[in-house]
């Protein structure tokens, strides 16, 4: 069995690509990003000067070719990234990366843009979505901070009791959250095409970067690097058949957000927010963004909603109340729940026990479980909504 070359091997191979100027290797300019290995891929960025970002694509093919031809290596997946320019009011643009996916091209989330009106409501309906997977769901919010991933995880499991088949896509490339949410540990196995076989837990199928990368890495990526690793985990993993797939989305509204709204057939946008104004005005530029974009808005989740004291049982609005549900009906989108804030949610996360599995029949997984079967019939009716074709009525 061949064994696959570590970070430090990859490096030294990359001392031996020159920068076009000739100055020195891109590995010591500091050109190349974090190196990810998995399973006998690898992934990484270089990063150019956007004024030569031409003179850099046959650099960014001999990164390649001299990291493919490392015994253990499978493929290399190489993207140009490309910082703004002084006084420009765009990123700019960068190769290496397919089209629409922060490549920089007109209307690209790269470009600060849509790709142009109804896109993601054609790549609802269009083929080529993921194989198997009936629904995407995004779970997402316009700041960190509001408890996402937690509502993410615990909403999977409530739409795992409801009877469905349930898998969960981490996509916060930078802080992935599911391993310590899940307690899993360890790398998915590849299969047989070119596919990760997903990590499995409490009936879930999962995948994060966290599996691929150590805890304590921090993840040096760009935009275009990002966007191919998101597409990646989506469409090159073994998900199989599943009812839903539920997508923790990383915190706010860039590349990621677009590139998923636009390039994802998604079912709908479940938005996270804690009551006081502060969170709502990120939570409300998070639903503009999906309706900019096609997406219907299942609801809104408000998190952290009531502290309930475990000692007296007490409760104190510690952020306010009612916030995330005043803001739903302003602008008249589901209210889906309130999720009170405890101290066994915190306890039972960073266990990685999450609270439908350790306390199922506690308040808090009551909420969620409503919460479920709300955004679920929300899915289903925006579903039928969009399934039914216009008459055509013939008159003689």
């Amino acid at each position: 069995m061949t064994t696959v070359p570590t970070k430090d091997q990859i490096l030294a191979a990359l001392r031996g690509v020159k920068s076009p100027d000739l100055t020195d290797n891109i590995v010591s300019l500091g050109l190349v990003s974090e190196v990810v290995v998995q399973n006998g891929r690898v992934y990484f960025a270089i990063s150019v000067d956007p004024a030569r970002a031409s003179e850099f694509e046959g650099l960014r093919k001999a990164a390649a070719t001299v990291v493919e031809g490392l015994p253990g290596v499978e493929s290399a997946t190489v993207a140009l990234t490309a910082d703004r320019e002084p006084g420009s009011a765009r990123p700019a643009p960068v190769r290496g990366a397919p089209p629409g996916n922060g490549s920089g091209a007109p209307g690209s989330p790269a470009q600060g843009g849509f790709a142009r009106p109804g896109a993601a409501r054609e790549a609802r309906h269009r083929p080529g979505g993921v194989p198997g997977v009936r629904h995407i769901v995004a779970v997402a919010s316009g700041k960190g901070g509001v408890g996402k991933s937690t509502t993410a995880v615990n909403l999977a499991l409530a739409l795992k009791d409801l009877g469905l088949k349930v898998g969960i896509l981490d996509a916060d490339i930078y802080g992935p959250s599911m391993p310590r949410l899940l307690g899993l540990s360890g790398q998915p196995q590849q299969l047989a095409g070119n596919k990760l076989d997903p990590m499995r837990q409490y009936g879930l199928k999962v995948m994060s970067m966290g599996f691929l990368v150590d805890e304590d890495t921090p993840m040096i990526w760009r935009g275009p690097m990002v966007i191919s690793a998101l597409s990646q985990m989506l469409k090159d993993v073994a998900w199989g058949e599943l009812d839903v797939l539920v997508v923790d989305m990383p915190p706010g509204t860039g590349d990621a957000q677009l590139t998923m709204a636009q390039q994802v057939p998604l079912a709908g946008a479940v938005i996270v927010s804690t009551p006081q104004d502060l969170a709502l005005i990120d939570a409300r530029k998070g639903l503009n963004m999906f309706k900019k974009v096609n997406v219907p808005v299942l609801g809104i989740v408000e998190n952290m909603s009531t502290f309930l004291c475990p000692h007296c049982g007490g409760r104190s609005d510690i952020f306010g109340h009612g916030g995330a549900k005043a803001e739903a009906a302003k602008l008249g989108v589901p209210f889906l729940g309130e999720v009170p804030l405890t101290m066994s949610v915190r306890e039972t996360s960073d266990d990685g026990k999450p609270i439908l599995v350790s306390q199922p029949d506690s308040e808090v997984s009551s909420a969620y479980r409503d919460i479920a079967a709300t955004a679920w019939a929300e899915i289903q009716r925006t579903s039928s909504a969009a399934k039914q074709a216009p008459k055509i009525v013939v008159e003689s």
